[in-house]
């Protein structure tokens, strides 16, 4: 029974001393091949004992079984290829070989998408074309085409009518001409936009330079562009003009300069005042005190370089804008009218006309300032305006008629009676010339059409008679769309005229009578802004939202 127990422990002794000895020449050979593997180029032969160590593990070792070799070596291979799926190859790919039946590949084609282009193509070819490719909305709203909108009835949608009659219009139909509506308003972000081109300053360096060596009108013209629909007028009150300085009298002039940032104001304070208008802070520039002349009126030439002003006095005043420079003139050599308050210039600005005593229209060069000629009416003259770019003179007065002059002949080619006038207060052309209104005491205003009325047929095309007393003013705008006339004799009494129509427009004047006694009006050149002098002092200054630009 001993004898059994010792040869047992002598064999489990055995046993562990040769686990133990396959064990150390498993880590010398693990230690011999990584040796190797960091010095693979070294021809030095490796040292004896590593030598001696890996010969006793080979000669030691337990040969496995061919097929759990192939087993572990499928299970590798799956496992690359799932690293491959997972992560990625970590080797090129080399095209046109056939992957399938290397047993080592590290990765697999995916061979059902050979017929679409990947993420990274069809971004190239979107940036490759030109022109970007129509965009289609993610979702579209099926009601907006099922719901109608009436836009006659809210005030602020009548602007997006295209048809003065028009009410109902589809959701999606609403949607588009407030698009198109904001883009009107909002046109500074075209550079946003693809395909938008973009001004570089080396394609033409001439414009500039042509532009600081000239005195030309800077403002985008917004004449034409569309059309101004009757009924309503969408219009916003802006800061007053003369905020800044508020004149302690009436204002009996104001005008804007063709730049259609410059206003000036003119009132019986004797004080002529210039202001930035910008519809928030109207920033006053310059104002001069005339201190032997309460201003009746005050005008720039059309050419921008002076500003002529009068009042009832034998003399009236010059204002060069380019030198500063206030020049005092008259009498009038040959004259003895105490009075020369009333006057008009030429749109060439060659010529001033003067309203004198007993019906004559003094003419004097707006350069030399010097008295060229007089023309006769047979009544006394109250009202001038020119027409056909300065060569011809129309005027009314106390014999209710309208006289036509030719500037070159210095004499009248037609006279024609204004329907229904007693006596003439007031006239206005429009730009083109081929409108003129004239004005009566009694409130009516005639609109004619000139041609027609220099032809014979003295009827004319529309009698406003919403005013009831005296008119005092009458002014077309830049396009001839809306006409202006008013009555300084009663309490906001000015009416704006729809001249397509021939109609007044409904919301003007404001209700709450906000103008108080109107004196003087006038549109900036491109038709957005209207400023309005009464006889508190205060020049009221309105945006007309149908135009784009001052």
């Amino acid at each position: 029974m001993i004898c059994c127990w010792n040869l047992f422990n002598f064999a489990v002794t055995a046993v562990l001393a040769m686990a133990t000895l396959i064990s150390q020449n498993a880590v010398s050979k693990d230690r011999g091949e990584k040796m190797k593997r960091k010095n693979p180029d070294l021809d030095e032969p490796l040292p004896l004992d590593v030598l001696q160590e890996t010969k006793m593990s080979e000669n030691l070792s337990i040969v496995k079984p061919k097929k759990k070799k192939r087993e572990d070596k499928e299970a590798e291979t799956e496992m690359k290829k799932l690293e491959n799926v997972l992560f990625g190859s970590l080797y090129p790919v080399e095209f046109g070989k056939n992957i399938e039946e290397e047993e080592d590949a590290l990765f697999f084609t995916d061979r059902s998408a050979n017929s679409a282009l990947s993420v990274y193509e069809e971004d190239a070819a979107i940036i490759a074309t030109k022109d970007y490719a129509p965009r289609t909305p993610v979702w579209v709203d099926e009601e907006e085409a099922k719901t109608n909108i009436n836009i006659s009835k809210v005030n602020r949608l009548r602007k997006i009518r295209k048809e003065e009659d028009e009410k109902l219009i589809s959701g999606s139909e609403y949607v588009s001409r407030l698009r198109a509506h904001h883009m009107k308003l909002n046109p500074s972000t075209d550079w946003a936009r693809p395909n938008s081109h973009v001004y570089n300053s080396d394609d033409n360096d001439g414009d500039f330079d042509g532009i600081l060596q000239t005195t030309e009108d800077l403002v985008v013209s917004g004449m034409g562009s569309s059309k101004l629909l009757p009924g309503l007028l969408e219009y916003s009150r802006l800061v007053d003009a003369n905020a800044q300085d508020p004149s302690s009298g009436p204002i009996n002039s104001v005008q804007f300069h063709r730049n259609g940032q410059l206003l000036l104001t003119g009132g019986l304070d004797k004080k002529l005042r210039f202001f930035q208008i910008d519809g928030k802070r109207n920033t006053k520039i310059q104002s001069i005190f005339v201190d032997d002349c309460p201003i009746r009126k005050a005008s720039f030439t059309p050419d921008g370089s002076q500003v002529i002003l009068s009042g009832r006095r034998k003399f009236f005043y010059s204002f060069d804008l380019v030198k500063a420079k206030m020049d005092k003139i008259g009498p009038l050599v040959g004259r003895e009218e105490k009075s020369l308050e009333a006057f008009e210039i030429s749109p060439d600005s060659k010529t001033i006309a003067f309203i004198g005593n007993e019906g004559y229209i003094l003419l004097v060069s707006s350069k030399t300032k010097e008295l060229i000629g007089t023309l006769k009416m047979n009544g006394t003259a109250r009202a001038l305006t020119f027409g056909n770019h300065g060569q011809e003179l129309v005027a009314t007065g106390g014999d209710g008629q309208i006289y036509h002059f030719d500037m070159r002949s210095m004499s009248c080619f037609h006279k024609g009676v204004d329907e229904g006038c007693l006596t003439g207060t007031a006239l206005g052309m429009s730009p083109k010339g081929n409108i003129f209104a004239a004005g009566s005491d009694s409130g009516i205003v005639n609109i004619y059409n000139k041609e027609e009325f220099l032809g014979g047929n003295r009827k004319p095309m529309k009698r406003i008679e919403n005013l009831t007393t005296k008119v005092d003013f009458i002014k077309f705008n830049s396009d001839a769309q809306i006409l202006a006339i008013c009555s300084s004799m009663k309490k906001n009494s000015m009416k704006l005229v729809h001249v397509p129509s021939f109609t007044v427009f409904s919301n003007w004047p404001p209700a709450n009578k906000a103008l108080q006694y109107p004196r003087c009006l006038d549109f900036s050149p491109s038709g957005g802004m209207m400023a309005l002098g009464n006889a508190a002092g205060h020049v009221l200054l309105y945006k007309l939202n149908h135009y784009l630009h001052a």
